[in-house]
């Protein structure tokens, strides 16, 4: 098996002034050629890394943030993040910069996957990427929960199909059928359509989906794409190569925003079809909602955010730990006390070197209903949902503090074995919001924003554990008191945590 990679992996950065013919009819670059601009460059990206011939594997989904005019440059930066066994995930940043004002806003930020192509029979493994940045580690690792969220995608979708075929059958009057929006093209592939290799690369194939969508343009419109040969023109061998589903508004010359008319399935398909756009829609919006959102309560917990909040929870506490200029506080043998301010945001790290190995002392601090054994503030715990081998869902209660009434939370622990040895075990824990556990007048229900443990292997018999809280109002007195220096409960806490690990460790 051949190995492939460039050492410093791909980057490319490409710049386009917006002229009349990249244009639609109201002077704003056409999404269709914003899409082939960027598969050009996350193509090049990919191609510089595996120093072979790529292909578009899929493109996660896009949200187009700002409309960029003629005159106007767009600038799009394309990086590989991380590369698998034999494809790569790239992302996309897309801005758009005013020549007259030198404003600059951000179009769209984009994941896309490409595959290397191996020339000949061989087979070709990926090099691993290099990785020069906290931005480059940071989206390397996150790269991984982005891939989780794609292979675990049509398991989602047909659950959520199952729940709308339960929920009755179609009735809404004054619809408009669903035939009359039917908009089919064929294109003849030339030179100008191909890349480098010769082939219709997948910007081109994306423009052309985009110009028919927009034709029919009802809401969501699907696209399906298929290839023919010209000497072989019949419909039985038609090669299936695309199918994707866009998102319009419509708009008047005011820019105001549009009410379309209600569609109306006429057949089976068309029914199914239309109860697929109602699923796409509910994961759509939670995806928006995880991985846009900054501080808020806790997100709820339904089938259609599973994997965005499973998501954004291991990426919080990725970006916490990633934080640059943390300050050491406290120190006491083999424990030390960091804080991060960022703003009005005060951040808590306890840094223990432990006595056993990293992935026993993983499985322990995964575990919760393990914590009250050495954390005084956890009362009971217990499990509320195995959602699977890497995420569940605990009901949490605390003591009371004095002149208060005891706390409880409901919080997703999400857990993560490294990929490589390099990378720490992780275990990410954030609130949560079940319909079957509502907050209880008897306790204080509270939040925990981000907060949970990296484990770095450093023999093997022992281990850093780090553990991380970005500090909510029910963590502060205890952290004011200890910087103060009128409490030790932190350095006592980790202290507990410490014996705990070894003497469980030691009887494995």
């Amino acid at each position: 098996m051949e190995r492939r990679g460039a050492a410093a992996g791909g980057d490319v950065c490409m710049c386009q002034t917006v002229f009349p013919a990249h244009a639609n009819h109201r002077g704003e670059l056409s999404a269709g050629q914003l899409l082939k601009w960027m598969d050009a460059a996350a193509c090049l990206a990919a191609e510089k890394h595996a120093g072979v011939s790529c292909v578009t594997a899929s493109m996660d989904d896009i949200q187009f943030e700002e409309a960029a005019r003629v005159g106007q440059i767009i600038t799009i930066k394309a990086k590989v993040n991380r590369a698998f066994k034999t494809s790569m995930e790239v992302g996309i940043k897309v801005t758009v910069q005013d020549v007259l004002t030198d404003v600059e806003k951000i179009v769209s930020v984009a994941y896309a996957t490409y595959v290397a192509k191996p020339v000949g029979a061989g087979k070709i493994e990926l090099e691993p990427v290099k990785l020069l940045s906290t931005d480059d580690h940071l989206e390397h690792t996150l790269a991984i929960e982005r891939r989780r969220i794609r292979l675990g995608y049509e398991q989602v979708f047909q659950n959520l199909m199952q729940e709308s075929n339960k929920e009755g059958t179609f009735e809404e009057e004054d619809a408009v059928s669903t035939d009359l929006t039917h908009v089919q093209s064929i294109e003849l592939v030339q030179p100008p359509h191909a890349n480098h290799h010769g082939n219709t690369f997948g910007g081109q194939i994306m423009a052309w989906m985009e110009t028919v969508a927009s034709i029919s343009a009802s809401v969501e419109v699907g696209v399906r794409v298929e290839a023919y040969n010209c000497e072989e023109w019949i419909k039985d061998r038609a090669r299936h190569i695309n199918s994707a589903f866009l998102i319009f508004n419509s708009v008047n010359d005011k820019g105001e925003l549009l009410t379309f008319p209600r569609i109306k399935p006429t057949t089976k398909d068309g029914m199914r079809r239309y109860l697929g756009a109602i699923a796409r829609r509910r994961i759509r919006l939670a995806r928006k909602c995880m991985l846009s959102a900054k501080e808020k309560p806790s997100d709820p917990w339904e089938r259609s955010n599973q994997a965005y909040v499973s998501y954004s929870n291991i990426a919080a506490l990725t970006h916490l730990a990633a934080k640059p200029a943390w300050e050491i506080t406290g120190t006491l043998d083999d424990i030390k006390i960091w804080t991060h301010e960022e703003g009005d945001v005060l951040s808590l790290k306890v840094e223990m070197q432990v006595k056993i190995p990293s992935h026993l002392a993983f499985s322990l601090l995964s575990d919760f209903t393990f914590r009250q054994q050495w954390d005084k503030h956890f009362l009971t715990c217990e499990v509320l949902q195995a959602v699977n081998e890497d995420e569940k869902i605990y009901y949490v209660t605390s003591p009371p503090m004095t002149g208060h009434k005891p706390r409880d939370f409901v919080i997703l622990v999400s857990q993560r074995q490294p990929c490589k040895p390099s990378e720490p075990y992780t275990v990410a824990v954030k609130s949560v919001t079940l319909t079957s556990m509502p907050p209880s007048p008897e306790y204080c229900r509270s939040e925990i924003l981000c907060a949970g443990f990296q484990i770095y292997s450093d023999s093997n018999s022992s281990c850093t554990v780090c553990y991380f809280n970005k500090v909510t109002s029910g963590v502060m007195p205890y952290l004011a008191a200890n910087l103060t220096g009128s409490s030790k409960s932190i350095e006592d806490t980790a202290l507990e945590c410490i014996k705990f690990l070894e003497l469980k460790g030691s009887k494995y």
